[in-house]
This record gives C-alpha cells, structure tokens and sequence, in this order.
C-alpha cells in the first residue's frame, strides 16, 4: 500500500549528549581563614557555539564564600564573578552534520555547586561541579510513506469554464421544441 515516499526537510535535534564538568579553583584571602562555613554557586548564566566539531560553553557564576577568621572570632564573605570554558564533542546522528546553521541549545542540568572545599593560610580552594546538557538542532531530511493512490495535484477547476459549457448545453427552447 506504501510505495511512494515523500522528503521533508525539518528542523529536528541531531545531536545531544550531558556532561559533568569539575573544576579547582582557588582564592586568596587578605587575612588567614580559619574556617570554612559555607559556599554558595549564584547567577548562572551560559550559551554555546560552534567550534569545528566542537562545542564551546562560555559560562559564568558568582561564587560566595563565608569564613571565620581570628581565631574563630569574626566572619567574613569573599564574593568573586568566575567565567569558564568548556569544549565537548556531541555525536551527531547518522547523516546529520553540526554547520554553521546549527542551533546549540545548552541547559544546566545540575546548576553548579561546591562539592569540596578547605583553607590553607590564606588561600582557600574549593571544587566546582556542574552537569550541563547540550542539544544540537539543525535541518534534516525525512522521508515518509504515502499511499499509492495519492495524487500529487488536485484538479483545478475554472468556475468560468463551467459556466461556459452550461451555456452550450442548454436549449433555450426547450419547452417550444415540444
């Protein structure tokens, strides 16, 4: 019943893939932290490019980071703006191919957040973690089946043509013919 098939070009997701990304960073301090007493990951923001046949994520975050000093005495917070870069290569699918006209949709899919963190003089240094999903949409061509008694065309009918055949048939003298 289907032998015919018809090709349409779509806008589909070609490629996607996640990644957990962990990063170690350090900042210093003015004085000795005494203790660590919390960090906190804010104001996530991200987008992707093309790269070649990579993908590059720029990113960046606000990263607060609270702490005793003075012998345990006194606290204070550290607040620093970090940016970050991220290259990964997304499988594409099968006669599918990452262009210039690809759309890269990047989502945080575990925002990021300190998973280890510890205080050395007047360093601290601490572990960002981050899980961050890409999706990669572009044209491809599908084809599906159609019936075999399809017609491509519809027959247009001209309303003036008609008209002009009714003309021609009737027989205005009909009734005196009789």
């Amino acid at each position: 019943m289907f032998n015919n098939y018809k090709e349409i070009v779509t806008k589909t997701v070609i490629g996607k893939g996640k990644k957990t990304f962990k990063n170690d960073y350090e900042v210093e301090l003015e004085r000795k932290a005494d203790t660590v007493l919390g960090c906190w990951v804010i104001n996530h923001n991200l987008k992707g490019v093309k790269d070649g046949d990579y993908i590059r994520i720029n990113g960046s975050y606000d990263i607060n980071i609270w702490y005793s000093y003075d012998n345990n005495t006194k606290t204070d917070v550290v607040s620093k703006k970090m940016f970050y870069e991220e290259k990964v290569k997304v499988r594409v699918k099968e006669n599918a191919y990452l262009d210039d006209e690809s759309e890269i949709i990047i989502r945080s899919l575990k925002n990021p957040s300190c998973i280890d963190v510890s205080s050395e003089d007047k360093k601290i240094k601490y572990t960002i973690s981050k899980e961050l999903g890409i999706e990669i949409v572009g044209d491809q061509k599908i084809k599906i089946p159609v019936s075999n008694n399809e017609d491509d065309y519809d027959i247009i009918i001209d309303e003036d043509e008609i008209n002009k055949e009714i003309d021609k048939e009737v027989n205005e003298n009909y009734i005196n013919d009789k």
